[in-house]
């Protein structure tokens, strides 16, 4: 069982293979995980593996503990590139999500101009309206869409919404007009003794047709790099993924890709 969850409200910096030097923010306890997806290949182990009833930080904690954190690296010399909410879960679920980033936009522009803000979102709560505005004022808005088919989102990311689906998804993203950043996991592997596989040809078709109408102003593409949850699974190869990044150049995206 992989389990590595945070434990602090601010964190780092760390050197993040897509964003560089990364200043963290995770809205969860340091004990627990909360999430609206249950994701196979997460870097924090299942749901059911980290309940807690720890109570989820306070909007003024992470207000305090950022401008610390940004005061301490200044008188360091030290600036981060992005200030990423990306912790114990998912962002948005957090009940002063809205507020948070108001405050965070605030201290940035205080503390570090230079910095970029970026939500690590699995795009769940983009129907709830003050989350979507919110997200609107940030710089990076980093959205997950893992496959075009609905098995497949049940079979790789659990999502807990019932209605959850490719096509309210689709919808959802469209609606940021390109000011977005696509993220996807690609990986195989067997889960209950079925396949996992999303890079075959017809969820690869699929999800080129998807980024032709999301019109993404970037695309992330990666594979597994770290412990997961479920122990069968692995890493789509160097030459899989520069392929898949192909294509989508071709089409004219930007994208970045991580072994």
């Amino acid at each position: 069982m992989a389990t590595i969850l945070f434990d602090k409200i601010v964190y780092g910096p760390v050197h993040s293979r897509r964003l560089g030097v990364s200043l963290g923010i995770n809205l969860f306890p340091k004990d627990g995980k909360l999430c609206t997806f249950n994701c196979i290949y997460c870097e924090c182990g299942y749901n059911e593996d980290h309940r807690t009833r720890t109570p989820l930080p306070k909007r003024e904690e992470v207000k305090e503990q950022l401008t610390k954190k940004l005061d301490d690296m200044r008188a360091e010399g030290l600036v981060p590139d992005v200030i990423t909410f990306a912790g114990n879960g998912e962002p948005t679920i957090h009940p002063d999500f809205a507020g948070i980033i108001e405050d965070t936009i605030a201290i940035r522009n205080e503390h570090c101009p230079s910095a970029k803000i970026a939500v690590l979102s699995n795009s769940t709560m983009l129907d709830k309206e003050e989350v979507f505005e919110a997200l609107c004022k940030v710089d990076d808005n980093i959205m997950k869409l893992d496959s075009v088919l609905d098995s497949r989102i049940r079979q790789i990311d659990n999502p807990n919404q019932p209605g959850f689906c490719f096509d309210k998804l689709l919808k959802n993203l469209c609606r940021f007009h390109g000011k977005v950043i696509i993220q996807t996991m690609f990986l195989r592997g067997e889960k209950d003794g079925v396949k996992v596989d999303n890079i075959t040809e017809e969820e690869i078709t699929g999800w080129l047709d998807a980024l032709k109408k999301i019109n993404p102003n970037q695309v992330m593409i990666y594979t597994i790099d770290r412990e997961t949850p479920l122990k069968t699974l692995y890493k789509v190869s160097k030459e899989d993924l520069d392929a898949i990044a192909e294509r989508a150049r071709e089409m004219g995206f930007q994208v970045s890709v991580s072994y």
